[in-house]
């Protein structure tokens, strides 16, 4: 053992290996840490496996799995095969040591160095390459599956007329081993070229030859295998042309072939294969001619192809015969991707029609019938209400309805299908003392779904068809309990010892204990370790909360259990909740996608599918996803219970080759569409971003005609939101109504179109949504003569806040003047005798109350203007069968909410003072104190009420004459009877 310091007569210390106690310490703690490293790898591998065995899709978490492992060693070990192979060939052509010139000599030191452990080196960087190959191939798993599991689409395309397939499952694939080759042959080029430097196999500084014979051949074989590589790369990039994208000034992003790519780039590439066939044999014949010299030629011919041919002539193409008559060049290639374009996302059948645009009746008084069979007109805003849906019916701090609501279709009393306007009240965390017990055991779940007409209000509030705690309406008997919703975003551990809150129930809550089946057992302590370390939670391990029968629920959103279940599919962006067979069930829309449909232009998802809504609020755009496509369909129809979480997946496009190849690499994962209940048929609808992507591309793929395409004068453009300050697109909206060549109504969604730069009115649009009809998916559009001006949704907008004759401005300066502010809503679109119908409710957010209520509808048609409190009395107006001409006294112009009679405000600041006083106890929590506080509020709202009501009679208004017009337009919104508005106290008894 070495001394270190001291003298000959000073201390000498002694330094040396650690003790035997040390060393035992750290062999330890190293075992130790690789086994809490593999014990984390395995508890996120073991939970995942028992999440997918959990919902009975065991089949796609093993199909993924073995696909990446399959790919990840295969290639893999050619990678690690090839390289390692390469530096111990080298290694055998060695030169032998006595001719090697002075400089190899000086590496010889270097030689000696890595010669004892030469073996594990090469195995070292073998490993790395062979792992990092493994890795990048694992990630190429839905190319693999795609390609080895194409379906043909039994459509060619219109240059090498191969099938859409070859395009979309087979070059993909092509495109990775081309590109995998060119990796191995360029680290087994470098790794041979060092090896022999390094053993005397190539000279830089010595005189006389660079290589030997040996090396010469070797590296040359190398260099020949990438130029062959080089040349399928140039026969590949043939077929790439039809699914390139490129920049055209005259239409913007474009795909496949122009007059330059078919009469340039296509012969160039052709001629550079050959040449780089010719190159690549000039490299193999050096195995024999032991010369560079050919090679070197052949090489150099082959670059200065590529820029002559390659680049140089089709610039020389495009500048000379092309752009002085780009038009006539371009109109037949224009004329394929407008084929293929329309084809590929699904709206080469939309049928364009001529629509005037103005009504050509002169007595309009004709016409007022006409409105009930045009369309059943929804007042009530989905995107707008979820306050006031909170206010009446969150009865509890920890419930809370989504930001944006949904519109269904339910049958009411008379058993009449209408507009429905939904929402679940889900669990809402936020309202609840956070700890452990009460985030994860006791609070797990929402209850019920609340559903209001989507035609009426009563006093600006909605009409519930579906409400209170426990659940009363229309919608009968189910499954009111909500484990599994948008808003639940974290685990739950249910079905243990711990009891769950279910409902309010007199001055305390209701409890229960999880029946379903849904979520992973936690009964074995194998199970309770692997999710305390994958969720990071040490106490779901040893906690007395947990025990015989506990489960974990998690993944709970309907959009992660459909993504996880089907990783192959995009996912809409609006799941909905529908009550199906007695149980609430989420509706999700997903979507099978590719990129590589020949011709058609490419769309990226995430904005397109953007709008004013997604930008303000909640509802997410499809996937957020970035990613590009350039072919779509909504081929699966998914469903989420919402109850025991179980994931059902529905063919519903039987013909999509994309979804087929999916269900071939995982059989048994979608259901027929057979098996879609009547039940269920009823309540799916056509998907919102799917419409998005579609008018996007309609805005300017409705031309057929290439000349006209490529002028760019029949461009339109979507329409901004007129009813908000985002500057984001407006989005599409859900109506029953009826376009000129239907027979019926028909549940629809629709958009308008403005011309590219100006404000007026293109177009408007409609698909009919109503599944299960021979209609379905069909898309109309009403295209305006470019002769005549209609006004587009701003200025129709415009005009309705510069209305000094309707009173309107007045109004809105007198909300405005005081603490209240004015929402305007949906601004819906509706063709009518020639003419264009538009109708937009008018809410108030008063300064008392926190939610908005419906206080005021705007009605144009034909250049006239209306104002109302009620849909019925605006039509009535603008139609001339009512006699006022101006807003009757009493009607909210002269004391609009904010400005209300002293009785009436009073009672507002008491409601307001009661709601205060009962979120100040739920964050306590202090639920007596939180019930005192809603019926102190409840007593307010019915005082403002019944004043409100004395108010309006004094002042000359007719509860039966605003009756009488709504009932015209299916939408009355005056004081309804307790069997149409319900029970107002049960209505108003949370907050």
């Amino acid at each position: 053992m070495p001394d270190r310091g001291g003298g000959p007569t000073g201390p000498r210390i002694r330094v040396g290996r650690p003790s035997r106690r040390a060393r035992t310490l750290l062999m330890t703690l190293g075992v130790l840490a690789v086994l809490a490293m593999a014990f984390t790898m395995f508890a996120g591998f073991w939970t995942d496996w028992l999440w997918y065995r959990s919902v009975h899709y065991s089949s796609v978490f093993t199909t993924t799995l073995t696909t990446k492992i399959g790919l990840f060693f295969v290639f893999g070990l050619l990678m690690a095969a090839a390289v390692g192979f390469n530096v111990w060939l080298a290694h055998r052509l060695r030169p032998p040591l006595s001719a090697m010139s002075l400089e190899q000599q000086n590496l010889d030191r270097y030689r000696m160095g890595i010669a004892p452990y030469r073996r594990w080196l090469l195995c070292g960087v073998t490993a790395l390459v062979g792992l990092v190959a493994g890795a990048s191939a694992a990630g190429q798993w839905r190319t693999w599956l795609m390609w080895v599991n194409g379906v043909p689409f039994h459509k060619t395309d219109p240059q090498f007329h191969l099938d859409i397939s070859f395009y979309a499952f087979d070059l993909p694939w092509y495109r990775f081993l081309l590109g995998f080759g060119f990796a191995a042959a360029v680290l087994s080029l470098i790794a041979a070229a060092l090896t022999h430097y390094l053993y005397g196999g190539l000279r830089v500084t010595s005189p006389g030859p660079r290589a030997t014979a040996a090396a010469t051949g070797h590296l040359s074989v190398l260099l020949g295998v990438f130029v062959a590589l080089k040349a399928v790369a140039y026969w590949l990039d043939r077929y790439g042309l039809a699914v390139k994208s490129s920049d055209f000034k005259a239409t913007g992003d474009w795909t496949g072939l122009r007059y330059v790519d078919a009469n340039a780039y296509l012969p160039a590439k052709t001629i550079l294969f050959c040449i780089a066939v010719i190159c690549a044999l000039l490299f193999f014949a050096t195995l024999w001619r032991r010369t560079w010299q050919l090679p070197v030629i052949g090489f150099g011919l082959m670059v200065l192809s590529a820029i002559l041919i390659g680049g140089l002539y089709p610039a020389l193409v495009q500048k000379f015969e092309v752009q002085p008559n780009e038009q006539a060049k371009e109109a037949p290639y224009v004329a394929k991707n407008i084929k293929a374009t329309r084809a590929a996302y699904g709206i080469d059948d939309t049928q364009v029609t001529g629509y005037d645009g103005n009504s050509t009746t002169k007595d309009k008084s004709s016409l007022r019938d006409d409105v009930d069979d045009a369309a059943s007109i929804r007042i009530l805003d989905p995107n707008i209400v979820s306050p006031t849906f909170q206010q009446n019916q969150q009865i509890r701090g920890y419930y809370a309805f989504p930001n944006n609501l949904d519109v269904d279709r339910y049958a009411g009393k008379d058993g009449k299908v209408q507009d429905t306007v939904v929402g679940l009240r889900e669990l809402n965390l936020d309202g609840v003392k956070k700890n452990w017990i009460n985030t994860h055991f006791r609070y797990t779940h929402g209850y019920g779904m609340v559903a209001a007409k989507g035609t009426e209000t009563s006093n600006g509030e909605p009409v519930f068809t579906e409400k209170n705690v426990p659940s009363t309406g229309d919608l009968g008997t189910y499954e009111p309990r909500v484990y599994y919703g948008e808003k639940t975003t974290t685990y739950s551990i249910v079905g243990g010892p711990q009891k769950e809150i279910d409902y309010p129930a007199g001055d305390g809550e209701a409890t229960t204990t999880y029946q379903g089946k849904s979520g992973v057992s936690l009964s074995s302590t194998l199970n309770r370790a692997a999710y305390a370390v994958a969720f990071g939670e040490p106490q779901i391990l040893y906690s007395g909360a947990i025990g015989d029968g506990s489960r974990i629920l998690y993944n709970r959103t309907p959009k992660e259990r459909v993504e996880a279940v089907a990783p192959w599919l995009t996912i809409d962006g609006d799941a909905y909740p529908a009550v199906v067979d007695h149980r609430i069930q989420w509706i999700v829309d997903a979507y099978t996608t590719t990129n590589g449909y020949p011709y058609a232009s490419r769309t990226t998802l995430g904005d397109t599918t953007a709008d004013s809504l997604t930008y303000n609020n909640d509802q997410r755009a499809v996937v957020a996803q970035q990613n590009r496509v350039n072919y779509i369909r909504n081929s699966v129809k998914a469903t989420v219970d919402a109850y025991t979480g179980e994931v059902k997946l529905y063919q519903w496009d039987t013909e999509d080759p994309v979804l087929k190849t999916w269900m071939k690499a995982f059989p048994d994962t979608v259901k027929p569409k057979t098996a879609i209940s009547g039940d269920l048929m009823a309540h799916l609808r056509y998907p919102q971003d799917l419409f998005k992507v579609q008018r996007e591309l309609l805005t300017r793929y409705h031309v057929t005609d290439a000349q006209t395409f490529l002028s760019g004068s029949e461009v339109w453009r979507v329409p901004v939101d007129p009813t908000n300050k985002s500057g984001n697109s407006v989005p599409p909206y859900y109506l029953t109504m009826k376009m000129p060549d239907q027979q019926a109504q028909a549940f629809s969604l629709t958009t308008t179109f403005t011309p590219n730069g100006r404000e007026a009115l293109s177009a408007f649009m409609a698909v009919d949504s109503q599944a299960g009809t021979p209609d379905y998916g069909k898309i109309r559009i009403l295209k305006l003569p470019a002769s005549t001006t209609v006004g587009g949704p701003k200025q129709v907008q415009s005009q309705f806040n510069s209305n000094s004759q309707q009173n309107i401005a007045e109004f809105v300066r007198l909300i405005r003047g005081g603490d209240s502010e004015i929402e305007y809503g949906n601004l819906l679109t509706i063709p009518l005798d020639g003419g264009l119908l538009y109708v937009e409710p008018v809410y108030v957010r008063g300064g008392q109350l926190k939610y908005p209520l419906m206080r005021k509808v705007l009605v144009s048609f034909g250049g006239t203007t209306a104002f109302e409190n009620t849909l019925g009395e605006a039509l009535d107006k603008i139609f001339g069968t009512s006699g006022t001409e101006n807003p009757p006294p009493g009607t909210g112009t002269e004391n609009p909410p904010g400005t209300a009679s002293p009785t009436v405000e009073q009672a507002l600041k008491d409601a307001q003072k009661a709601f205060d006083d009962g979120q100040k106890a739920l964050k306590v929590p202090d639920f007596k104190a939180y019930d005192e506080a809603q019926k102190r509020l409840q007593a307010a709202l019915q005082r403002a009420e019944k004043a409100q009501a004395e108010a309006d009679k004094a002042a000359g208004s007719s509860a039966k004459n605003g009756d009488k017009g709504g009932a015209k337009s299916g939408s009355g919104s005056g004081a309804s009877s307790a069997a149409e508005g319900g029970d107002k106290s049960g209505d108003k008894s949370g907050g």
